[in-house]
């Protein structure tokens, strides 16, 4: 091992997010964030990923538990991926925005660097919905100086055989999406480190 990479001190990289972290309806290991750990381990970044994503949560529910995630794992940068289960569920934007923006800020306090994962809507939502929902990412990326990723599932959701990328809900990815998903990640994530 290089000497300067055994100098370097161990970052830890925490990802708070819902099913689409979690490895919903996938084999252990095969979702992206189990693929980053392979990427980081391959390329030899000194780096630990902590998966703190629970299915089915939301931004509200993401900021309840942000403190303890916080406390427990002291990470150098935290993944924020919620926000498709508020927007699923008709809450309300304003509501999500105002939770991404009190995470965002806690991190930061706590001295982790900040990258959010954006997501969009599928068109039955209406364009106009749409687009304000993908905002509320880029907005608070923009006040907050935090990364920001547009679309965790481009190149997946908007394929023209999208359908045959995911699981029989259409919702959650297929195991072959996730390498798409990391690599989506990858360009935002590798400044932070």
């Amino acid at each position: 091992m290089p000497l300067a990479l055994a100098a370097e001190a161990e970052k830890r990289i925490v990802v708070l997010g819902d099913s689409l972290s979690a490895e919903y309806g996938l084999a252990r290991g095969t979702g992206w964030v189990a693929l980053l750990e392979q990427r980081l381990a391959a390329q030899r970044v000194n780096a630990k990923v902590v998966n703190a994503s629970i299915s089915g949560d939301t931004t509200s529910g993401g900021r309840s538990r942000l403190n303890a995630v916080l406390k427990q794992h002291k990470p150098s940068i935290l993944v924020i991926e919620l926000g498709g289960n508020d927007a699923l569920r008709g809450l309300p934007m304003a509501m999500s925005k105002d939770n991404l923006r009190a995470m965002t800020r806690a991190a930061k306090a706590a001295g982790a660097k900040v990258l959010l994962l954006g997501m969009q809507m599928p068109p039955n939502y209406g364009a106009a919905y749409g687009r304000e929902f993908a905002e509320v990412f880029e907005q608070v990326a923009k006040e907050e100086k935090a990364g920001l990723v547009p679309f965790l599932l481009k190149g997946v959701a908007d394929r023209a055989d999208a359908e045959s990328w995911f699981q029989s809900d259409r919702i959650h990815p297929l195991a072959r999406a996730h390498p798409v998903m990391l690599d989506n990640v990858w360009p935002a994530l590798k400044p932070l480190l």
